[in-house]
């Protein structure tokens, strides 16, 4: 079988493997294997892997970018940096979606383009280099690649930040994810005032703020709350 030439993904990343075959194997999504004929693995078993060096990285950067952080807070920004969204966008800055193995019906429904597939590779391919080059290389290639997300982050955000404690409380439960959808601005230019609905596991709620991000806050804050309250 030809090999791809992942030159061009090394440099985006600023890693070269030594064993283009751990990450070939990163590369590879079970809808490809299923298609082949004969033994052939996919990168489940190396996404299961970088999730725990993932957590355990960024773990160790957040304490020590923000050493004032309690230890709920610290486990609420983490659950913020590693979600599926978060690691969708940093696999789409490496451009990772256009070297994956895809079998042909997820090729003709743009599975690289899909959030769930994106952030599972880039799992995989964090696990590949931690296999090929150790701990201290893996550590390096996510401080560079999280430096972004961690110069955005405030340190007396994660306290107010509702959005992102109600998606990590839904995603722990397999739970429909948080929609919102602004649905009036009023006031003036200077003075806006955002309405906003969020819809999320069977509620419906709103939140109002001078900004969109402020009522979006809002609302979460509300639905965080109700569904907390709610029995199991």
């Amino acid at each position: 079988m030809h090999t791809p030439d992942f030159s061009e993904l090394e440099t985006s990343l600023e890693y070269r493997f030594a064993s283009r075959q751990t990450l070939a194997t990163a590369l590879r999504h079970r809808s490809f294997v299923h298609e082949q004929n004969g033994p052939m693995e996919d990168n489940e078993r190396l996404e299961f892997l970088g999730d725990a060096v993932l957590n355990l990285i960024v773990s160790h950067l957040l304490m020590d970018r923000f050493p004032g952080l309690a230890e709920g807070d610290l486990s609420r920004v983490r659950a913020g940096l590693v979600n599926e969204n978060r690691l969708a966008a940093a696999a789409k800055n490496i451009g990772l979606g256009r070297y994956l193995q895809l079998g042909k019906g997820e090729q003709r429904s743009h599975g690289q383009q899909k959030f769930s597939i994106l952030a599972d590779a880039f799992e995989a391919l964090v696990a590949a280099v931690y296999i090929d080059g150790g701990f201290a290389r893996v550590f390096e290639v996510i401080s560079r690649h999280f430096a972004v997300f961690l110069d955005a982050i405030e340190e007396k955000e994660p306290t107010y930040d509702f959005k992102s404690l109600l998606q990590e409380y839904v995603q722990g439960r397999h739970q429909d994810m948080p929609a919102y959808e602004i649905i009036e601005e009023s006031g003036p230019d200077h003075d806006k005032t955002f309405r906003v609905a969020l819809s999320v596991s069977g509620i419906r709620v709103y939140g109002t703020g001078k900004n969109k991000k402020g009522a979006e806050q809002d609302a979460a804050q509300k639905a965080y709350a109700r569904l907390t309250s709610e029995p199991e």
